[in-house]
């Protein structure tokens, strides 16, 4: 009787050092942020499948860059797959779409889109959100000194018609009043729109030193063409939403001369070596291209790539407290994430704290130019 007792409650234990991590992951890897999502869906293929001694299980759905799909996908992954923890997604309106879900099922979830109003202000829904793409507020004071720098005046914007658009002319509008840059037109396009002359012409109207396009991807690239189409001669400027190289390969001759704040992956190879973003940005971009070919990397992978780094912090912590496929373990692996300090990811040296579920710093972006269709770091 003893013996069969012993040999149940053995395999009680083995039953449960054998539980498997769920991770959910909604990427758009069609639609018009295609561009961004794929190199994402092919970075967690390269994510660890064993962290803390578990076995890590990733399941990737397609959101095809629409909203009403990304909740059917975390709902899906949520109440079908147990899945212990979601990344996703590539937009600012799908992550939104998603939080609500994440929140009704205690899931945590590890946006990749870039805008701020993901994880701020901080409340009872984003307490269980957490996001790995740059702050626009931390691109957008990048962009602003270096329009200040050469002597820019009065601005333009056109950015998409979403909450990537509306967050990014919020946080420039902002930070431009302060340092006493006019603002001078504001325009909005949506990404599968194919012209945007009408916008372009109200522009010129207002004869802008500079121009800033909101967008991100390929869609990006069709304000930039129509500027260049129309004669437009001032300087033109990105959001790190393009820094990917179907951008270039769309927007070709046309994109040259563009400036943009970008994550310092992108440009890894180029940074100085005191840079302590440098050996953890070379780390993902070496195994990346490892696969896939040399200057295949983006900046989008980069999120997806961060986001497998805090899981790789979190999860080992959360273990000591409850097992996967628990209400436990979500909030424990929640708190565990936000904990994470001195964190050095792809993109940048992660310190979360309660009211910040971003945790990057002015380490986590730099300015570049395009020039012969790539990417070069402005000293």
């Amino acid at each position: 009787m003893v013996k069969k007792l012993t040999l149940a409650v053995l395999a009680a234990f083995a039953s449960l050092a054998l539980a498997d991590i769920n991770v959910g992951v909604s990427v758009s890897a069609t639609g018009p942020a295609a561009s961004l999502g794929i190199p994402e869906k092919n970075t967690i293929a390269l994510l660890p499948t064993s962290i803390g001694g578990q076995k890590v299980n990733y399941i990737v759905l397609d959101d095809a860059t629409d909203p009403t799909a990304a909740t059917k996908n975390i709902k899906k992954l949520i109440s079908e797959n147990k899945v212990d923890v979601m990344i996703g997604s590539t937009t600012t309106p799908n992550s939104l779409a998603m939080m609500d879900v994440a929140v009704d099922g205690e899931t945590p979830m590890i946006s990749m889109a870039g805008s701020a109003i993901v994880v701020e202000p901080m409340d009872a829904k984003r307490q269980w959100v957490f996001k790995t793409a740059q702050n626009d507020a931390h691109m957008a004071t990048a962009l602003v000194q270096h329009m200040t720098d050469k002597g820019i005046q009065t601005v333009a914007f056109v950015g998409f018609a979403d909450a990537y658009g509306e967050g990014w002319y919020k946080e420039f509008a902002k930070i431009a009043e302060a340092r006493k840059l006019k603002i001078v037109a504001s325009e909005r396009f949506q990404r599968n729109d194919t012209s945007v002359t009408g916008q372009i012409l109200k522009i010129m109207a207002s004869k802008p030193d500079a121009v800033l396009i909101g967008g991100a991807g390929t869609p990006a690239a069709l304000p930039q063409k129509a500027l260049k189409e129309k004669g437009y001669k001032g300087l033109i400027y990105q959001t790190h939403g393009v820094a990917n190289n179907d951008f270039l390969r769309v927007g070709g001759k046309d994109v040259e001369g563009a400036f943009l704040p970008v994550g310092p992956m992108v440009v890894a190879a180029q940074l100085p070596n005191d840079s302590p973003v440098k050996k953890s940005a070379m780390e993902y971009v070496t195994k990346y291209e490892a696969v896939h070919g040399k200057g295949s990397v983006s900046s989008f992978g980069g999120h997806a790539w961060d986001a497998g780094v805090l899981l790789q912090n979190a999860i080992p912590i959360a273990l000591k407290k409850a097992q996967p496929g628990t209400r436990e373990f979500r909030k424990a692996l929640r708190d565990a994430l936000e904990s994470s300090k001195n964190l050095a990811g792809a993109h940048g040296i992660f310190n979360m704290t309660p009211n910040d579920h971003q945790g990057f710093d002015q380490r986590a972006r730099v300015m570049v130019t395009i020039e012969n269709n790539t990417w070069k770091l402005l000293k």
